[in-house]
């Protein structure tokens, strides 16, 4: 492409990271991946955590391959999941390993900062659904069982923060992983330093906060050259993993659409221009995240597809190991509506022996075990999208509007079974790509900072011209009714 402008984006989930290489010229967007590591929780002390040396190294050596592929880059920018943290001391070092938000500290500290500040309040303030391992809370558990590490803290860093921070030496937080926390206040864009006082958590440990497209310094001198690159310049993105998946989503402007970004969580709502904080948005569990260019992301957390990673990581460790494509078809196979599974439910939230856990559930609720892999994905499937609907339902009633079309993002897109579910239980014509939403999202902020791209909607607009995009449309609507009043009745009983 003539007149391109080259750019790294590291993008790290939950389960493995990716350093990709972007390339923007000529109204078009390619990518290319050029190091994929793996990613997870390692246990210290029996508290799940995140291996944050390994990661570094990984992020280093990526870099490394990425220059040598095309040495003529003009920044980086990184992203990852929400609410995860690092404290620094006074030196500038990392006090421990940051924790893993599924680690079980945070169980019953909802309930303890409720007692100290009431529950809307909190609400009112930040927007920010209520989920147990929100930064707030985790704050809050650290306060209560480690006081001593908390005391030595000067700086909190959310994961994308503190990447930066050990390539640049800069320290800030980017505004859209800054407002997964619960501690941003969404009216103002500043700490809700009423709710930390009242909670009894530190203020002056939370850096200045900066919009995607800010400079977050260039790569030490002494890093770059021991890595092999010139002293590059870090640009903030939406470093929430989430604000870069929806920044890509290549929707037309004329039509009423919703995005969800599929993979390891399912998050489904809407763009708005401005937060929406009411009894009712909180009552529905919805959450106002910060957005890439002046928007905010009215949303609600799904589970997702991790109800299936971890029944294939259970499968695998007895024996039948199975990949997601064998996983989608004996699931196509599978017989339809069998069990009705609460994918949100909290008894999921943790991993470990997830088959046993939904077995249990099913029991509980009066429903037979499943024994076969292939029913037992098909019904996580047939409940998620089960769940969309509900979720689809409330946005139309919150916005007082029809959505027109649901554009699906992500990895969870390869799952072509899920994706037609989705258009059948929601009545909604389904539109999924890019795969790399993530990705292709952290290049188009980077390439607006640069000057290539003028506005979000330019770059959704060749986003479109870029990549190759499906369409699902609904069927067997009556069948996915009856089974939405069976399960209605069900799920009454948990």
């Amino acid at each position: 492409m003539a007149n391109t402008r080259h750019y790294i984006a590291i993008d790290l989930g939950a389960e493995s990271g990716r350093v990709m290489l972007g390339a923007v010229g000529d109204g078009r967007i390619a990518i290319e991946e050029v190091y994929r590591f793996p990613n997870g929780p390692i246990t210290e002390e029996g508290a799940l955590r995140w291996d944050f040396s390994t990661l570094m190294g990984h992020i280093k050596t990526g870099i490394s391959k990425a220059v040598q592929v095309q040495p003529n880059v003009a920044s980086i920018g990184i992203d990852t999941w929400g609410v995860d943290f690092g404290l620094l001391d006074e030196k500038g070092t990392l006090l421990e390993n940051p924790y893993h938000y599924r680690d079980r500290r945070t169980e019953g500290m909802m309930e303890k900062a409720f007692g100290l500040l009431p529950r809307w309040e909190i609400y009112r303030q930040t927007g920010i659904q209520f989920m147990p391992f929100n930064t707030l809370f985790q704050l809050l558990a650290l306060k209560t069982y480690r006081p001593q590490v908390l005391a030595k803290a000067r700086y909190l860093l959310f994961m994308p923060d503190l990447i930066c921070y050990h390539l640049t030496g800069q320290i800030s937080v980017e505004y859209t992983i800054a407002s997964t926390s619960q501690m941003l206040d969404m009216s103002t864009g500043l700490w809700a330093e009423a709710i930390l006082k009242a909670l009894g958590l530190p203020v002056g440990i939370l850096p200045k906060v900066v919009q995607p497209g800010s400079p977050k310094g260039t790569i030490r001198p002494e890093l770059a050259e021991a890595i092999g690159v010139s002293p590059l310049p870090v640009v903030a993105v939406g470093c929430h993993d989430t604000a870069s998946a929806v920044a890509a989503v290549p929707a037309q402007t004329e039509r009423a659409w919703a995005y969800l970004s599929s993979g390891t969580w399912s998050l489904m709502g809407i763009e708005r221009s401005e937060p929406v904080i009411t009894p009712q948005t909180c009552e529905l569990g919805f959450t106002n995240e910060g957005g890439v260019d002046g928007t905010i992301r009215l949303l609600t957390n799904i589970m997702g597809l991790w109800l299936v990673q971890e029944c294939r990581r259970y499968w695998a460790s007895q024996g039948a190991d199975m990949d997601y494509g064998q996983l989608v078809q004996i699931a196509a196979e599978a017989e339809p509506f069998a069990a009705v599974i609460k994918v949100d439910d909290s008894q999921f939230l943790a991993p470990g022996r997830m088959p046993e856990r939904i077995n249990a559930f099913l029991e509980r609720t009066g429903q037979r075990p499943i024994h076969q892999p292939g029913q037992m994905v098909r019904s996580i499937l047939e409940g998620l999208a089960l769940r969309y609907a509900q979720v689809m339902a409330s946005i139309e009633q919150l916005s007082g509007s029809a959505v027109e079309v649901l554009h699906i993002v992500g990895g969870g897109i390869r799952n072509t079974l899920l994706n037609q579910f989705a258009a059948d239980a929601t009545g909604k014509v389904v539109v999924t790509g890019p795969v790399e939403a993530t990705v292709v999202g952290n290049i188009l902020i980077q390439a607006k900072a640069a000057g290539q791209i003028r506005s979000l909607a330019e770059g959704r607009s060749m986003v479109a011209r870029s990549f190759e995009r499906d369409l699902y449309r609904p069927r067997d609507q009556q069948t996915w009714a009856q089974f939405a009043k069976r399960a209605s009745s069900i799920l009454e009983r948990c």
